[in-house]
């Protein structure tokens, strides 16, 4: 990848916050099983399709990302306590969005919460102290 002059190895240094309306579905519990060409694989449910499509229409693509080792913190607001937490599907929705790779965050702050009228989420991405050009800290 190359840099223009003057850029930052890091990529983005700034914290990053945005508000994500919506309910993510929890990867692992949204599996749905198909047979494809014969095998048989598990993909993502269409709920679980529907708000990587849903989140991909409300998360702009940075410029630019975040390169080395980040600290993602998530507030979700589930419409019940019914819903497991978690992240997973949200940290697959950022990559190649907020960060390069979802391998870059170092560090996660997950917190649960019920608002039937308004399910969303809270995300706020920062660099971590200490991470070098390689994305090792």
């Amino acid at each position: 990848m190359s840099r223009k002059a003057g850029q930052n190895p890091l990529g983005r240094e700034v914290p990053w916050t945005k508000v994500i309306l919506g309910q993510p579905h929890s990867k692992a519990n949204s599996r749905k099983l198909v047979h494809i060409n014969g095998k048989t694989r598990f993909i993502k449910s269409d709920e679980a399709l529907g708000y990587l499509t849903t989140f991909a229409m409300q998360c702009p693509t940075l410029d630019p990302m975040f390169t080395g080792d980040v600290h993602v913190e998530l507030e979700i607001f589930y419409t019940s306590r019914r819903p497991d937490l978690d992240e997973s599907l949200i940290l697959d929705a950022l990559q190649r969005r907020v960060y390069l790779n979802d391998r870059q965050v170092r560090k996660k702050t997950v917190t649960g919460r019920v608002d039937p009228q308004r399910p969303r989420t809270v995300i706020r991405v920062s660099l971590m102290e200490g991470s070098d050009r390689s994305g090792h800290s």
